[in-house]
């Protein structure tokens, strides 16, 4: 007959082997207690030369288990310093973007206080400022160059006016609303302003182009006057703008003249001026134009 599939672990010889050795080994290890105890009382400097030999024989495997330890603690304090210092690093570049904007704005402010301040200057050394407004847009047709003032009739503005800024002439007064004025810019194609060669005093005509540059021309023709960096300023001839507000910087040279670029850039500009042109009769004339 067949032995049953669930033999209990007596009928195995290897359960029976490993259950003997087990024994076998608990004995042995009871002996060998007994023996070191025994050691220990009666030879107490034999039982610690048996002790220092398995000092020595477990040291390398103490030694192997410790850094295993400290490796894996090292890990652990890696991570944790590693996601620290990320964290920190996060916080940092935030308080660097912060700091950024606020740097901006300050400068944005420092910008305006001192176009705030050369405007209050320019207001008090004017011959005679008629009102004072805020840029507060340009618009472009085609070629034609114009910007929006925030000062019209109700300011006494008129028609024909001069209009500059701290950094120089911006242009004349085409358009007045009551709050408003619109603007014809230097560099228009239309604008046509007397000025003179600052360096030399010589005269010469500038000219808008359409594109945000004027052209410089001198009234005799022969040699080129014009040097990269030349200032030119108004010479007051015609009456309309007064003598030596600055008006163009020499940036490029050609055959027998140069092109030059506003110093006042409407787009930079915040704050200008608008003044009575330099003699009364080029304001009548001014609006006397159909």
């Amino acid at each position: 007959m067949a032995p049953p599939t669930g033999a209990r672990p007596g009928w195995s010889r290897r359960a029976q082997y490993s259950l003997f050795f087990s024994f076998l080994a608990a004995i042995a290890g009871l002996v060998v207690g007994l023996v070191l105890l025994a050691m220990s009382l009666v030879a107490p400097k034999a039982f610690a030369g048996v002790r220092g030999a398995a000092l020595d024989a477990s040291a390398p495997v103490t030694g192997a288990l410790r850094e295993v330890v400290d490796t894996a603690s090292g890990i652990t304090t890696g991570a944790g310093n590693y996601w620290d210092a990320a964290t920190q690093n996060g916080k940092l570049k935030a308080e660097r973007d912060g700091m950024r904007r606020e740097i901006l704005e300050a400068r944005a402010i420092m910008q305006e206080n001192r176009q705030l301040k050369a405007a209050l200057e320019l207001r008090e050394h004017s011959r005679e400022a008629v009102a004072s407004g805020r840029v507060v847009g340009s618009s472009f047709e085609s070629q034609r160059r114009f910007a929006i003032l925030s000062a019209g009739q109700g300011d006494g503005v008129a028609v024909g006016m001069p209009v500059r800024a701290p950094e120089g002439l911006i242009g004349r007064i085409i358009d007045a609303g009551h709050l408003a004025s619109r603007v014809l810019l230097i560099s228009d194609r239309s604008n046509i302003v007397p000025v003179r060669l600052l360096r030399t005093g010589q005269a010469v005509i500038s000219t808008g182009r359409g594109d945000g540059t004027i052209d410089l021309r001198p009234l005799e023709v022969g040699r080129n006057p014009f040097r990269r960096g030349d200032i030119v300023v108004t010479s007051g001839t015609g009456g309309l703008y007064p003598p030596l507000v600055p008006v163009a910087r020499v940036v490029k040279l050609d055959d027998d003249g140069a092109i030059a670029l506003p110093l006042a850039d409407p787009s930079q500009v915040s704050f200008a001026l608008v003044e009575r042109p330099f003699e009364d009769a080029a304001l009548t004339a001014a609006n006397e134009k159909p």
